[in-house]
């Protein structure tokens, strides 16, 4: 079991914290030892004291094409939200390339998109390609591939480079998913998490897959909140720890866990 450190890069709109990442944009050098090698997932908390740029991520064979990397599917779990906090999720109808470029230049992209009311505990899944935008006073936990591209369609005004052309290409129209309470497990094709409450005390070995051990194999343990141990160490809120497949844990207080372990196939 190892006990990770964060790196802390700051925002004009907050800061991030990259708390488990092989990524070389900011790589934790013990994770990546421990590990084995380049993890599939980077998991981040972001702290957003103003809303960030509306933007879209590639997909992997978009990546590939357009950068030489992975794409960037995501999720987000609240972990504390102002009252009035919301997110921009997906836009409302489909519409063409011409009419994105025409909004942005008009400043009128706003009204296109879904505005969402969040609250704390609530949960987010962004596909590669959903236009999305993390609103101000909001704090959460983003799971998602292990790739740092980003293409800004609009940023309020703030004079940061925009890529508007490679983010138009990346946009794809999907039925809208709702931003919904977290369901206690979530899996897709890049990742799972499980969500745990711990009264006393719990205990589980990590799974792991058949034969030779794999980078994705190990699990990551967040803590949500609360306090208590993990193996005798002790913990609380937002620590986070990787584990070794078929590693026995126990973890004893009262405290929230958040499970993540990236797919074989990531």
């Amino acid at each position: 079991m190892l006990k990770l450190n964060a790196i802390k890069s700051e925002k004009i709109w907050g800061y991030e914290l990259w708390i488990a990442s092989t990524h070389p944009n900011g790589c934790q050098k013990e994770f990546e030892a421990f590990a084995g090698g380049d993890y599939p997932l980077l998991i981040k908390v972001i702290q957003a004291n103003d809303v960030l740029s509306v933007q879209v991520h590639p997909d992997d064979e978009k990546a590939k094409a357009l950068e030489n990397c992975r794409g960037k599917t995501e999720c987000w779990y609240i972990l504390d939200a102002a009252p009035d906090a919301r997110l921009i999720y997906g836009m409302k109808e489909k519409y063409s390339d011409e009419e994105i470029r025409k909004a942005i230049e008009t400043n009128t992209l706003e009204p296109m998109m879904h505005s969402v009311s969040v609250k704390k505990g609530d949960f987010a899944y962004i596909p590669a390609g959903t236009v999305h935008a993390i609103g101000g006073g909001l704090r959460l936990l983003e799971v998602q591939q292990s790739s740092d591209i980003t293409y800004r369609l609009y940023d309020w005004g703030r004079g940061r480079e925009c890529h508007i052309e490679k983010g138009i290409s990346c946009i794809k129209y999907r039925e809208n998913q709702k931003v919904i309470p977290f369901p206690q497990k979530f899996q897709c094709p890049y990742f799972t998490m499980e969500e745990v409450s711990v009264n006393g005390d719990y205990s589980y070995e990590v799974k792991s897959s058949q034969g030779q051990r794999l980078v994705s194999d190990t699990e990551l343990l967040f803590i949500l909140d609360g306090e208590g141990s993990v193996n005798e160490q002790s913990c609380h809120g937002e620590d986070i720890f990787a584990l070794e497949p078929g590693e026995k844990v126990t973890v004893k207080g009262k405290l929230r866990l958040m499970k993540i372990q990236a797919s074989p196939s990531a």
